[in-house]
């Protein structure tokens, strides 16, 4: 069975993609073994956008802003592999 993908979509008119690449090396250092990839994506319009697979766990319109990386990791951990332990991350 094929494991999930995480793509971010950002805005390249509003230069994030620092922002973008930082996110994805995060998700990639900590679901190494759970993911198949990170993908990032240009957009338009103020997007920024992250998904596993068609499931969004973040949209800066809609949750205001950006995601602490925490909380980032806890939603697509609960997507890609719900019974492991973020340790630290998972008692702040």
């Amino acid at each position: 069975m094929p494991k999930p993908i995480v793509t971010i979509r950002y805005c390249i008119d509003c230069r994030w993609l620092l922002r973008a690449q930082w996110y994805q090396g995060e998700l990639l250092q900590t679901f190494a073994d759970d993911l198949d990839g990170v993908m990032l994506i240009p957009s338009l319009g103020g997007m920024f956008r992250v998904a596993v697979d068609e499931v969004t766990v973040w949209n800066r319109k809609t949750e205001g802003g950006f995601p602490e990386i925490a909380e980032l990791k806890r939603r697509v951990r609960d997507l890609v592999a719900p019974e492991r332990s973020l340790g630290h991350t998972d008692r702040a």
